[in-house]
């Protein structure tokens, strides 16, 4: 049986238009069945490439497509992409099997972080063998040690679901870029335990490796991440460490689990409690600094050649603008 062959070339998300035909490979990144009135299924699904994703339906055939659309498959999807000034944009599914590998380039469908693994991990270490505070450096190397099951996953975890680093090793450049920019600002500002500070940077979103599950750039909550919650996570993640370190002081404690308890800022955001420390506002504000960051980063991907805004953005609550660096300089 003759394979089919690689596309001659990748039709990104980001450069459909109205109207267009459409036969190319995606990620499944989302999927629900529904139903119709009168009783038959649809699927709505999220394909996505390393541009973005583009909202998809499937009207017929749904049990046979439903069987292959799984999280994470990279599928071969065949309809017409439409704009509708109610509904939005959409394509309909004619069609939908397994892709080929050699259909595909994973690097054109799957995001990556813009520094490579081997660098982030070096940066982390030497950021880590800067902690002046024993308990602290020994809480650090008990979690990121190499071969460790929470270095394991916090190394390879995706920051996010959707909004900004939600990849492979997403949630290790967060948090060091995050712990990065604290060791920074504690310099300028008085009065900040520098130490909980860069800890409380790099563990405030420990909780994702059990919060978030992810296959092939498809990322979504686990059972707990529903039930519980990623700051519920983190904090018994570190609480139960702390727990196993012989004498722990229970202040320097205290201080690094408000900071992953209230580092969403807000109550209506999550957090059980508001920042209410030096080093908890610190790594608040830089944690938020770097999301909107990612954000700008995610959706310059997602712009076709010669864009300079954006459509309206729910992470940053409007558009986004970009400037090319000589206009930006003029």
């Amino acid at each position: 049986m003759e394979q089919p062959t690689l596309l001659n070339e990748k039709l990104f998300a980001k450069d459909l238009t109205d109207g267009q035909a459409v036969d190319t490979v995606f990620v499944v990144r989302e999927r629900t069945r529904r139903s119709k009135k009168n009783g038959e299924a649809f699927l709505k699904l999220r394909l996505g490439d390393v541009t973005g994703s583009i909202e998809a339906v499937v009207w017929d055939n749904v049990d046979e497509i439903d069987c292959v659309a799984a999280l994470g498959a990279h599928v071969r999807a065949a309809g017409r992409f439409s704009v509708d000034q109610r509904f939005g944009a959409c394509l309909t599914v004619r069609s939908l099997r397994a892709a080929h590998e050699s259909e595909y380039d994973r690097s054109e469908l799957e995001e990556a972080a813009p520094v490579s693994f081997d660098q982030m991990v070096a940066d982390l270490r030497d950021l880590v063998s800067t902690m002046q505070d024993v308990h602290l450096r020994e809480l650090l190397g008990r979690c990121f040690r190499e071969g460790s099951a929470i270095w394991s996953r916090w190394s390879t975890a995706p920051a996010a679901k959707r909004y900004h680093q939600a990849y492979r090793h997403g949630l290790l450049e967060h948090c060091l870029s995050v712990a990065q920019g604290v060791s920074a600002l504690s310099a300028t500002f008085p009065g900040i335990d520098r130490d909980v500070a860069v800890a409380g940077a790099l563990l405030h979103d420990i909780g994702k490796i059990d919060a978030y599950e992810s296959v092939n750039g498809a990322i979504d909550l686990s059972d707990s991440g529903k039930l519980q919650g990623e700051i519920a996570l983190g904090y018994y993640t570190v609480r139960r460490m702390i727990e196993d370190i012989p004498g722990f002081p229970e202040e320097t404690a205290a201080a690094l689990l408000h900071i992953i308890l209230s580092h969403h800022g807000q109550l209506e955001h999550g957090s059980p409690v508001v920042p209410c420390t030096r080093e908890a506002t610190l790594v608040h504000m830089v944690d938020n600094l770097g999301g909107k960051l990612g954000s700008f980063d995610r959706i310059e991907k997602s712009l076709s050649d010669g864009e300079r805004w954006s459509g309206f953005d729910r992470a940053l609550s409007g558009s986004a603008y970009f400037a090319s660096p000589r206009e930006a300089a003029a």
